[in-house]
């Protein structure tokens, strides 16, 4: 089976970037700098633990819960799919029916977020989410990672936000949020999955690329 090159579906980090509401601002600024007589380059960064693509782990809402360097090394790897989703508001039971998901599958899910370049604009309130009933489906079909391309599976503003990520969560569900998928078509794909290892981490930046497998 030929394979294809690695694709990055990692937003990358800076200044100013986009940011859930209330969580902190993203800096990235010269700590010291060869160019102002420092023996070496050293950047800080000020960023919280779900700055852009990121890996939510069951602590995130669930206090005491697995934390993010607990994460599964099986789940950093292996096979993920991407599905596109066609509904422009949110991920419904229908649609997932659909699509036939299998027990113990990782699944990513490509909305119109990615083809609005989300990351690269202000917060919008409007991105396509998934519903309490769609998370509970995905709960019932045994999948072992949902990521999304958005700053969370659940909606802004949405009464049933928090109890998506407690249903999934709860369920042994690892989720990813933050992805850019925007060249990633509906299909198979190997994946490498790293969040920062984050002592007792409620979530991680992570770098998530993707290798696509011929059909």
């Amino acid at each position: 089976m030929k394979r294809k090159q690695w694709m990055d579906a990692t937003v990358p980090i800076k200044s100013g970037m986009i940011s859930w509401p209330n969580n902190p601002i993203v800096s990235v600024s010269v700590f010291k700098s060869i160019k102002n007589g420092g023996s070496s380059n050293v950047s800080l960064l000020t960023l919280g633990s779900h700055t852009g693509t990121h890996v939510d782990a069951p602590r995130h809402f669930l206090d005491g819960a697995a934390s993010v360097d607990d994460m599964p090394a099986e789940l950093m790897m292996g096979k993920v799919r991407v599905i596109e989703i066609k509904d422009p508001v949110a991920i419904d039971v229908q649609e997932l029916k659909a699509k036939k998901i299998r027990s113990g599958q990782k699944v990513f899910f490509r909305t119109r977020n990615s083809k609005a370049s989300w990351w690269q604009n202000g917060f919008a309130e409007d991105f396509v989410f998934l519903t309490l009933a769609a998370a509970e489906y995905l709960v019932s079909r045994r999948v072992s990672m949902v990521g999304i391309d958005s700053l969370s599976v659940g909606g802004y503003g949405q009464p049933e936000g928090k109890a998506v990520h407690k249903a999934m969560l709860s369920s042994g569900i690892w989720i990813v949020e933050g992805l850019d998928l925007t060249r990633a078509r509906p299909g198979r794909y190997d994946i490498l999955c790293f969040p920062l290892k984050i002592h007792e981490g409620d979530a991680a930046p992570a770098r998530v690329l993707l290798r696509a497998l011929k059909s």
